[in-house]
């Protein structure tokens, strides 16, 4: 049961809304989508703080209240999270948080200290931003990590790894060892707080798709990437073809030729091939 069927929609709602925000809270996005995640035992409608969104901000203003004053320049600040975060509390991550849901959870992350990259970069992100740090997100391929100050004198920093600083070379090895290719300017872009979200929904998609037991987990994904104010399309075919996989035919037929009059304009093959899928799955019931 997700955190929707548990309350009704509402944490669900504040983070459409909160995506739609005109300067969206990357925290508060990480803990709504980690509502959907928890639990039901975890959830007590009756509690003013049901899926522990408030605990959580409070733990990362502690954080940031530890950090020490004084810091001026970008390693200056990257030196101190490394301290703090990664030395003194034990935020880190190995490979064997791939293989667990709540290490995509901020709120998982929060009380384990453990994480995915991409989760860890967001503590980093937060408890930085709290304390006046000049801090970003840089969603290399395959290992996303944080930057600290401006292109002139950015220093790169890996949450996973404890907060390790990162050289140039280093960041080149990483992506060629994601995809093969040379690092580019682009990647070191600082990431806008609705990609990183979309990026951990995809990465819970990815948890599920190699659980095919858990398409519960796949369909809230799914349905909180359509709620971001920017989504690849096809994301609506893949949640129709969710629902045909989990036995919901009919409403996998049905937003399968929704699908379709959407593409037909442009791939009409494609609008073609979607209708034979939905006549198919439809032909099921029979």
């Amino acid at each position: 049961m997700s955190a929707q069927g548990a309350d009704g929609g509402g944490a669900r709602g504040r983070f459409a809304d909160e995506a739609r925000a005109e300067r969206p809270d990357l925290a508060l996005l990480c803990l709504l989508l980690g509502a959907e995640a928890l639990p039901v035992a975890e959830v007590d409608s009756t509690h003013p703080d049901p899926y522990g969104i408030d605990a959580a901000q409070i733990e990362l203003d502690r954080l940031a209240g530890l950090l020490p004053y004084g810091a001026r320049d970008a390693r200056s600040w990257a030196t101190a999270l490394a301290g703090l975060l990664g030395e003194s509390c034990g935020f880190a991550g190995s490979a064997h948080d791939y293989e667990r849901l709540e290490s995509s959870v901020l709120q998982h992350v929060l009380r384990r200290r453990r994480g995915l990259p991409i989760l860890l970069s967001v503590v980093w992100i937060e408890v930085a931003r709290r304390a006046g740090a000049p801090v970003y997100g840089a969603a290399l391929p395959g290992h996303f990590v944080i930057g600290f100050g401006d292109p002139d004198e950015r220093v790169l920093a890996d949450p996973f790894a404890g907060g390790a600083p990162l050289t140039g070379q280093e960041a080149e090895l990483l992506v060629a060892g994601a995809t093969g290719a040379s690092l580019e300017p682009s990647m070191l872009v600082p990431a806008r707080p609705l990609e990183v979200v979309l990026r951990i929904l995809n990465n819970v998609r990815a948890w599920a798709a190699a659980r095919p037991e858990r398409t519960d987990v796949a369909l809230w994904a799914l349905d909180l990437s359509l709620l971001l104010p920017s989504h690849p399309a096809r994301l609506r075919y893949e949640r129709a073809q969710l629902l045909v996989q989990r036995g919901e035919f009919l409403r996998g037929a049905a937003e399968m030729d929704a699908y379709a009059e959407v593409v037909e304009v442009v791939e009409p093959a494609t609008a073609e091939a979607v209708r034979r899928r939905a006549h198919a799955a439809r032909a099921r019931l029979n």
